[in-house]
């Protein structure tokens, strides 16, 4: 990046925005972002060493912080998913996949909380990379690729309880049903039109959400980091903004984990249901 007199806003703004990406072929159409995909790995990776580091040396006994710390994240996980997945028996998938859900985004969610240019510096000097972007879940392809794969398990799971017939006669029939007979083919095609916006607008404002929350809150570390370089006045107005945007995105962080959690739950419950 430039510094001193030529230091420009919209250029350290599109450095910090800017990913680390492969094409995929040679058509240029298709890109993969490696450093989403390499953070979301480490980070999950990350996750289920810790619970499994805990677990592993967890006692019947009085539990130390670690472990009273994991069991408070279960109950907490295992009491949300008991008040919505009425279907069947909640600890054999949901409740396990709610909580990798929650815990995964929350990691990730949380990388916006490394101090973004002191991160950038070891990225480009350690690693030589240039470019890098250390949060996953600013970047829409990773939100999209989460609610997808929740999107294509409630697909799943809406066949196995219902059969592959059952699910496309749901599909074709429901909600507005197809009598009188003679109206038949006009009910048809709204119960597809409105079943098709049903089902796409779930993995669409489930991904977004997300998003949206995360690359906001990521543009306003960057706009406040920006007012500390116009001086000394800016520097501790913008150490006080900062302090006080933390504190706040904690929230946020933990919310938009919850809220991916939950929604996740909720589809996979619906899917269960009969119409």
């Amino acid at each position: 990046m430039a510094s001193g007199k030529d230091f420009n806003a919209t250029d350290y703004i599109q450095h910090h925005l800017t990913f680390l990406t492969k094409p995929v072929g040679e058509g240029g159409f298709w890109a993969l972002n490696i450093d989403s995909v390499i953070t979301a790995a480490i980070l999950g990776v990350l996750a289920l060493g810790i619970v499994w580091w805990i677990v592993r040396g967890a006692t019947s006994g009085v539990p130390d912080r670690r472990q009273a710390f994991v069991e408070l994240a279960f109950e907490f996980v295992d009491e949300q998913v008991r008040g919505i997945f009425h279907q069947g028996d909640r600890n054999r998938f949901v409740a396990p996949a709610a909580l990798t859900v929650f815990v995964w985004v929350l990691l990730m969610n949380a990388m916006d909380f490394l101090p973004v240019d002191i991160m950038a510096w070891m990225l480009e000097n350690v690693f030589h990379a240039h470019e890098f972007r250390l949060v996953p879940t600013a970047d829409v392809n990773t939100t999209f690729a989460l609610a997808l794969s929740v999107w294509l398990l409630m697909i799943w799971f809406s066949i196995a309880a219902k059969g592959l017939g059952g699910w496309i006669h749901e599909l074709l029939c429901a909600p507005f049903g197809v009598k009188p007979l003679w109206a038949s083919p006009l009910l048809v095609f709204f119960n597809l039109l409105f079943n098709f916006i049903e089902y796409v607008s779930k993995p669409l404002s489930h991904s977004l959400r997300l998003f949206g929350n995360m690359y906001a809150g990521e543009i306003i570390f960057l706009l406040l980091w920006l007012l500390a370089a116009t001086g000394i006045f800016g520097t501790v107005l913008a150490a006080v903004l900062g302090l006080g945007w933390a504190i706040f995105h904690i929230l946020i962080v933990v919310l938009q984990a919850y809220i991916f959690m939950m929604l996740t739950v909720v589809y996979i419950a619906m899917a269960h249901e009969h119409h």
